[in-house]
């Protein structure tokens, strides 16, 4: 009887040190995952309108001047890092030699200001500012400079290229030319996805066409209100879209002497890539001055479909293996071109 007690004590102390064995590898894969290649230098950028909070990513490998990225949000209240969401993308430019520059929007984790008061203009200013900040500090070649941005960067990148020429490139990823067939494409998409009816089909494009009709004649928030009856927007986000709505990247993008890298995910229910892609070939027509990588299997979010799908594997993944996130070859695909670019 004695002996079986022992057994048993061993057999429970075994799978207990096995269960610690498992967890401490567990917890040593997620720190693996998660210590990315950089050294994250925390910044203050001045000269445009107001600080801006941010970070500054550097490689911890090579020897500088380093080249830089500066990251332009898309729409939404995003931190410098996109919660951690960069740091992959980070790492990838890192690996190329180049620094990453990115901040909080205003009004977000304790900037000053709100994002939601900005027009586009107002961005490409920010943008303009921060690279011009840039260029001075110690350890950057002010002649290696580019942008990566996604979505609502699309109307902002252009501005800011079309005045600083001497940039070395453009990333843009799931990028739209207009906003207003951006906001039909996006709101078609989801109605489709909803499988709504026809007759929803046609109420819901007939209320975007009086919501846009009411920007057009400079309706105050509570008119929008009373005449579409219930909604989700906000009065600053209606502020938001009196500045933005007639934005089209058209004219800066025919102005733009800077090369482009445009990413096309191939799930995508926000942007027409198609349209998108067929804007930047009419208007970038000099030799080299555009690539187009599709990306087959991504979402808006630049995240596989498969992924984002599922909460629970967005979730997992976020947590135990970001990098997988993305489609295959997405990072190392980056941190090529900005190699040959430079």
């Amino acid at each position: 009887m004695v002996a079986i007690k022992r057994r048993w004590v061993r057999w429970i102390l075994r799978s207990l040190l096995a269960m610690a064995v498992l967890v401490a590898a567990g917890g040593g894969w997620v720190l693996y995952q998660h210590d990315y290649e950089l050294r994250q230098e925390q910044v203050t950028i001045i000269g445009g309108k107001q600080p801006l909070k941010g970070v500054l990513a550097w490689p911890t490998t090579g020897k500088g001047p380093y080249g830089l990225v500066v990251f332009v949000h898309g729409d939404g209240p995003i931190d410098a890092t996109n919660k951690e969401g960069y740091l992959p993308l980070w790492e990838a430019f890192a690996q190329a030699g180049y620094a990453s520059l990115s901040w909080n929007k205003p009004g977000v984790d304790g900037a000053p200001g709100n994002w939601l008061d900005q027009s586009m203009a107002d961005r490409a200013a920010e943008t303009v500012a921060a690279i011009t900040w840039a260029k001075g500090r110690p350890g950057i070649d002010p002649s290696r400079i580019g942008l990566w941005g996604a979505s609502q960067a699309g109307w902002v990148m252009p501005k800011v290229a079309v005045r600083l020429p001497e940039l070395r490139f453009v990333i843009a990823a799931a990028t739209a030319i207009n906003w207003q067939q951006q906001g039909r494409y996006w709101l078609t998409a989801k109605l489709r996805d909803e499988h709504a009816s026809a007759d929803r089909m046609r109420a819901e494009l007939a209320r975007q066409e009086k919501m846009l009709a009411l920007l057009r004649a400079g309706a105050p928030y509570e008119q929008y209100k009373a005449a579409v009856g219930n909604t989700t927007m906000t009065a600053e986000r209606w502020t938001f879209a009196s500045k933005n709505y007639t934005s089209d990247a058209s004219q800066d993008l025919a102005a733009m002497r800077v090369p482009v890298l445009l990413l096309l995910p191939g799930h995508d229910r926000n942007v027409d890539v198609a349209d998108s892609e067929a804007g930047y070939r009419r208007h970038l027509r000099a030799p080299g001055l555009l690539q187009v990588r599709h990306l087959p299997d991504a979402t808006h979010s630049l995240i596989r479909k498969e992924i984002e799908d599922s909460k629970l594997k967005t979730y997992f993944l976020s947590f135990a293996a970001p990098r997988s996130l993305f489609p295959d070859g997405f990072l190392d695909d980056q941190r090529r071109y900005l190699e040959q670019i430079s």
